[in-house]
């Protein structure tokens, strides 16, 4: 009975409130009825004590949707208390301690904390002045109330600036996270696109060369015979180049994404050493030749080594 009573007051606010302010209660009833060695006993009747306590604690129990409201009753309570010449102790103040911590941590404006705390001291000190009685030592009537009020208001503080700090922390954590995700994302987009017009500069070539092949096949098989057994055996080998670029085009892209993951500025030096390039121009020229199509190649000044990204890129270009 007693384990399933301490589950439903973890998993319930209502019952773990409930159960604080029986605990209270019966520390601030016993509390309130101290006075201070050698000052008389206070005309008001024991009950009011029980009252004000027992208000006091009830306050407590809607304390999180109404600090306020919550701080206001604690507090009529602890100066009624004080102006009927009782003794205000730790014990006494326990309902108003609990609601000014409730009260600065779910406050959001510092200097309303401040006010709110420096108020009710102010309000407990000038009660204790005035209506305390005459014998009792100065600090009962100043620091003591003093202390136990600005203290539980520091500590609420405290424990909300905590608070938003983690819940900062944890904010910034999510947007990176999902900041990483978006730019995977976007490179994911970015590195098929790049796959897939790769892929189109490769078989569009070949697709070219072969169907130029096929042309030129069709028009000598009317007229020159003898020059379809050359036609076709370009047309195979046509074929097998594409097949071989093709793959080397896919190798290219794997060793780029792997080099790419260890240093983004190495990504246009990873090439697989059979991608084409300037130094397959020959060759590329003399296929359409064999077509029946007359290219010409200018070269000026001295070549030079271009990345494998640029000698690619000009390579589909010519």
């Amino acid at each position: 009975m007693i384990a399933n009573w301490q589950r439903h007051v973890r998993s319930s606010p209502r019952a773990q409130d409930t159960t604080t302010a029986l605990l209270l209660f019966a520390v601030s009833f016993p509390g309130s009825l101290y006075v201070a060695t050698g000052s008389p006993d206070p005309a008001a009747p024991w009950w009011t004590a029980a009252l004000l306590s027992c208000v006091s604690c009830a306050a407590l129990l809607f304390h999180r949707d109404h600090p306020r409201s919550a701080l206001v009753l604690t507090t009529a309570a602890a100066v009624t208390s004080a102006a009927q010449g009782r003794l205000l102790t730790v014990l006494s103040l326990g309902p108003l301690m609990v609601a000014l911590y409730s009260f600065a941590l779910r406050t959001e404006h510092n200097a309303l904390r401040r006010s709110y705390a420096l108020g009710v001291a102010a309000l407990l000190m000038t009660t204790e002045l005035i209506a305390g009685p005459a014998d009792r030592p100065l600090d009962l009537k100043t620091v003591g109330p003093a202390a136990w009020v600005l203290m539980p208001t520091a500590l609420g503080s405290a424990v909300r600036l905590r608070r938003a700090y983690l819940d900062a922390v944890r904010a910034r954590a999510e947007h990176a996270e999902r900041t990483r995700e978006e730019e995977a994302r976007r490179r994911v987009a970015e590195e098929r696109l790049r796959i897939a017009r790769e892929l189109h500069d490769v078989t569009a070539q070949h697709l070219a060369l072969a169907n130029a092949q096929a042309g030129a096949l069709a028009h000598l098989l009317r007229g020159q015979p003898d020059q379809v057994h050359k036609i076709l055996a370009d047309l195979a080998t046509t074929t097998s180049a594409a097949l071989r670029e093709l793959k080397a085009t896919v190798g290219l892209l794997r060793h780029e994404d792997t080099e790419k993951a260890e240093d983004t500025e190495d990504t246009e030096g990873a090439s697989s050493p059979t991608a084409p390039g300037l130094a397959r121009l020959a060759d590329l020229t003399a296929s359409f030749r064999s077509a029946g199509l007359d290219v010409t190649v200018s070269t000026e000044g001295e070549p030079r080594q271009l990345t494998p990204a640029a000698d690619l890129t000009a390579f589909r270009i010519v």
